[in-house]
């Protein structure tokens, strides 16, 4: 009979994955052990972050783009497209932020990141107690604020969801903010989907 070692690797998909050499115009993130490589995003996937990142003010609040975020215990580095944190906390340097200093994380929907961002990103975010995680869809037009985060691994999640319509003003507690959304635009051709 063959021995066989069942324990997680993640240890060396870890050290693979901060080896990675990712080709220009690519993103890539580690959601629950696996690698996942993307193209680069949309101009009205752009545009949509810069509008968010300017209403949220930089005197109380540190909007960082392409920040990868340290959630170990879900063996994830997930690149949100916007990370919040209060203006004087978390580290100054280094790749790779502790969760447990983010106030908010934003997620723009691409054509292809449907699933990872509604539910694989929705249960890690829960899973490392991120008290707020904003989800900006171009698909459907909609944006969806998840706050209370509950439960462990796989099966975390949040109690609280708000759906907002873009055109409506989206308020953002956790920031003390009012998000406008009327300047962000939808995708062109894209099939709509069945989230949330």
């Amino acid at each position: 009979m063959t021995a066989v070692d069942d324990r997680p690797m993640t240890t060396g998909i870890v050290k693979v994955f901060e080896n990675l050499e990712v080709p220009d115009g690519f993103k890539v993130e580690l959601l629950r052990g696996v690698i996942v490589m993307m193209a680069g995003p949309d101009v009205a996937h752009n545009d949509i972050v810069e509008a968010v990142q300017d209403q949220i003010p930089r005197r109380h609040w540190r909007r960082l783009q392409t920040q990868d975020i340290a959630i170990l215990e879900e063996t994830s580095e997930p690149q949100p497209d916007l990370v919040v944190i209060e203006r004087g906390a978390g580290p100054g340097h280094g790749r790779l932020m502790p969760p447990q200093v983010i106030t908010l994380l934003v997620e723009v929907v691409s054509k292809t990141s449907v699933d990872r961002d509604y539910e694989v990103k929705r249960s890690i975010y829960a899973a490392a107690k991120i008290p707020a995680y904003f989800i900006i869809d171009p698909i459907m037009g909609q944006c969806v604020l998840l706050t209370e985060p509950t439960g462990d691994g796989e099966y975390a999640d949040y109690r609280c969801q708000r759906i907002t319509k873009f055109g409506d003003l989206t308020p953002l507690e956790p920031l003390g903010v009012e998000l406008d959304t009327s300047e962000f635009a939808t995708y062109e051709k894209v099939r709509p989907h069945r989230y949330p």
